[in-house]
């Protein structure tokens, strides 16, 4: 936590404080908008919504808006906090609403510990929401305000950290059952722990199949027996009467333990005793109730699962709530009940029975995914979940008679998958990916404040190994002004490295001397930090480099193509840049290297693009964008697209391509299909190549600047070795994004497989 501390402090408190922010949806710029935004022409929708309450749905944010609801009295692991204390914790489920579900959120922190007030208070939203996320209230308060709520609102209602472990962990134990090939109603589970969590897990489990007889469940006085007289109504529903009194005693022969209490709460010993072969979910978070290695090291048969992603079979609570609740939404659910849970765990369980694509492995390093004792559950990030999980719960509450509307829950799944697109998911994936197998990268402008920034954050995110270039007294200095750590950063003078200097000097030379190059220019080139740092790649010191956060973009460029070069085959490269736009994630390129390309260099540039995006798990649909549509205008610019259009036709027909084009029927397949129905290019693009670098330069920043698409890049494609550039003043979170970029490439080329630009 203390590593953090600061960070997350600047990342709360920095720009415009905490994490969400209201947007307006439509234009209210002139008088005529306002005048429909507000007075007079408002009153229209809001005379239709009181003759119908339904409308409400169609003329406000209601049908997508959920309430999340804490008076902050079990604030994570934190306790009892107070309501203004737990605001950032529901400001960041808001964040996870919104990232994975596309749900927009108010986040409602209620200042009083009495269950009626915050049942009242929730009483008095309803009109205003579609649906109520409880979070961060204590038992057993929360299993009344809950119940209260079910049966007074006509929304849905949902307290995550009752049934959200529930749901995902239910998942696993039909896999993990059916991987031991035993049956639901004969397993003896007992629980350590006895919260809200565990309860309501337990709960889920009976429904599930498990029998109730079946389940022991202890606290922190041992087990929930019938002859205790300090049970609470929802313990109680679990008192047993088979005899054991302590954790240990109730393990004895049981084929399930699901540890919902504190970290360490469990010994290797009592594993132990377990049917064969146990089932261990030790899901206390940060730490389980004993490790994956504990249990093995007794019981080498078992199956575990826990609640860290740095072990198999994640127990994340993510994997559920954002998708039962846009599942409950599209249908205007009155109620989030057992149908459409079981409905969501189920999905789950066959979501992890199915082939995983390689983007989801790519995303996790190329881990190889295959249903067993180590894949129970879809991971995290999978970007499928959405698409089974949503529509799962959609059909349950319409079969058990709780949706207020009928839709065809395949036509649903497509409008899902349009509406979120694959830009929230690219990035996070290669970060992932980043960070299975580390390389080391080189910065050569190493005494400069952002990089030592950014490499502590790289260094801490697990990104990278960063090699700083500079005078190394210098950066430690300013590192130590900063209050900055350089553990796990490689520090290295040029100046003081000699020999080397001397060994990359003379490969300079041999590969530039009949490029005028002398070998007293090749010795005074390797002083300079950017050479030595490229020399370092080329000679296989280092896996990458990224440089150009003080340099201007072809200064960083040229050094490295005269020491680095182009890619076997490519006698080009280029700059591409992604925007992550709300919805999707669409490519630029050529946004920074070839001012005036002509025909062969703009289609190499869109072959070279096609094989990244290709690469991403995106299929690429790439358009050749001119100021003439199809030969409407005769003109040399026009006439360059056009054959570079033919170029990559005839060389990869396999690359769906078309041009020349205007930016309009390039964007609508639909339009396009209309107006052009000879195109060969289907649906719409997601590859820009533009005719020239002035227009892709300034579309890209544009876009970024009053369009709201997050700029990554400049990806720099077509290299022979992983280099990327950065533009002057870059941020920390472009520095990172492009390292991400560096690492993986080197990770692809050194298992043998092609550059990242090469994937056709």
């Amino acid at each position: 936590m203390a590593r953090y501390r600061q960070e997350s402090l600047e990342y709360h408190s920095g720009g415009r404080p905490g994490k969400i922010a209201v947007v307006p949806t439509k234009p209210a710029l002139t008088q005529r908008d306002l005048s429909l935004a507000y007075s007079p022409g408002v009153a229209e929708p809001c005379l239709e919504i009181a003759e119908d309450a339904e409308r409400a749905f169609l003329y406000t944010a209601r049908g997508n808006l959920v309430a999340v609801v804490s008076n902050g009295t079990a604030v994570l692991g934190l306790g009892n906090l107070g309501s203004l204390a737990s605001k950032p914790v529901m400001e960041g489920k808001a964040v996870l609403f919104k990232r994975f579900a596309d749900i927009d959120v108010f986040d409602l922190e209620v200042d009083s510990e009495d269950p009626e007030d915050i049942i009242r208070f929730c009483e008095l939203l309803e009109p205003t929401v579609g649906g109520i996320n409880l979070e961060d209230i204590k038992s057993p308060e929360c299993f009344y305000i809950e119940e209260e709520l079910k049966r007074r609102l006509d929304i849905p209602v949902f307290h995550d950290d009752q049934h959200g472990t529930a749901v995902i962990s239910g998942a696993a134990l039909l896999n993990a059952l059916e991987i031991v090939g035993k049956a639901i109603e004969d397993v003896r589970v007992v629980f350590s722990g006895a919260g809200a969590s565990a309860i309501s897990t337990a709960e889920h489990y009976v429904l599930l199949g498990v029998r109730r007889e079946n389940i022991t469940m202890t606290d922190s006085h041992g087990v929930i027996h019938r002859d205790r007289t300090d049970l609470d109504p929802y313990k109680a529903r679990f008192a047993g009467d088979r005899g054991a009194r302590t954790l240990a005693e109730a393990l004895r022969g049981a084929d399930v333990l699901v540890g919902l209490s504190v970290g360490g709460a469990i010994v290797p010993a009592m594993i132990e005793g377990m049917a064969d072969p146990p089932i261990v979910f030790a899901l206390a978070n940060p730490d389980p109730e004993i490790t994956p290695e504990d249990v093995r090291s007794v019981r080498p048969e078992a199956i575990t699962a826990t609640g860290r992603s740095d072990y198999p079979n994640q127990i994340n609570n993510v994997l559920g709530f954002p998708f039962i609740f846009r599942g409950a939404l599209d249908v205007r659910a009155r109620a989030i009940n057992d149908e459409m849970k079981l409905a969501a765990t189920r999905a789950l369980a066959e979501l992890a029975r199915m082939d995983v694509p390689e983007a989801v492995e790519r995303a996790y390093g190329d881990e190889r995914f295959r249903f067993g004792r180590e894949y129970l559950i879809p991971k995290p990030f999978d970007p499928r979940i959405m698409l089974w999980v949503a529509p799962a719960v959609a059909q349950a509450a319409i079969d058990s008679d709780v949706a207020r509307l009928h839709i065809d829950t395949a036509r649903y799944r497509d409008e899902l998958e349009s509406r979120l697109g694959r830009g929230r998911e690219v990035m996070r994936g290669i970060l992932n990916q980043a960070k299975r197998r580390p390389q080391r990268i080189v910065f050569p402008e190493g005494e400069h404040e952002r990089i030592i920034r950014a490499a502590t954050r790289i260094v801490d995110e697990g990104i990278a190994a960063p090699v700083l270039l500079g005078d190394v007294e210098h950066i430690q200095s300013k590192a130590g002004k900063l209050g900055i750590s350089l553990e796990g950063i490689d520090l290295v003078d040029p100046m003081r490295e000699a020999e080397k200097c001397e060994e990359y000097a003379q490969a300079i030379y041999r590969m530039r001397q009949r490029k005028g190059v002398t070998l007293a220019e090749a010795r005074d080139r390797i002083r300079q930090p950017l050479y030595f740092g490229c020399m370092m790649v080329q000679r296989g010191d280092v896996d990458g480099v990224v440089a150009g956060e003080d340099m201007y973009y072809p200064d960083t460029l040229r050094p490295a193509l005269q020491t680095i070069g182009t890619a076997p085959g490519v006698r080009t490269v280029a700059g591409l840049y992604m925007l992550v736009l709300e919805k999707e994630v669409i490519f630029f390129a050529d946004t920074t290297v070839n001012i005036d390309p002509d025909a062969e260099t703009l289609a190499e540039i869109a072959v070279l693009s096609s094989g990244f995006v290709r690469w991403l798990g995106i299929e690429p649909r790439v358009a050749m964008l001119s100021f003439s549509n199809f030969g409407s205008v005769r003109h040399p610019h026009a006439e360059k697209v056009r054959r570079a259009v033919s170029i990559v036709k005839e060389t990869h027909p396999g690359i769906s391509i078309d041009g020349e084009m205007q930016v309009e029927p390039a964007a609508s397949g639909k339009l396009r299909g209309e107006i052009y129905p000879f195109s060969d290019l289907v649906g719409d693009a997601n590859v820009y190549i533009f005719p020239a670098l002035d227009a892709a330069n300034i579309a890209y920043k544009l876009l970024a600047r009053f369009g709201g698409a997050e700029a990554i890049g400049p990806i720099l494609i077509g290299m022979a070795s992983p280099i990327q550039v950065l533009q002057r003043g870059s941020t920390a979170a472009d520095i990172l994004n492009l390292t991400a970029m560096a690492v993986v490439d080197a990770q692809e080329r050194r298992a043998g497989r092609l550059p990242l630009d090469e994937r056709l």
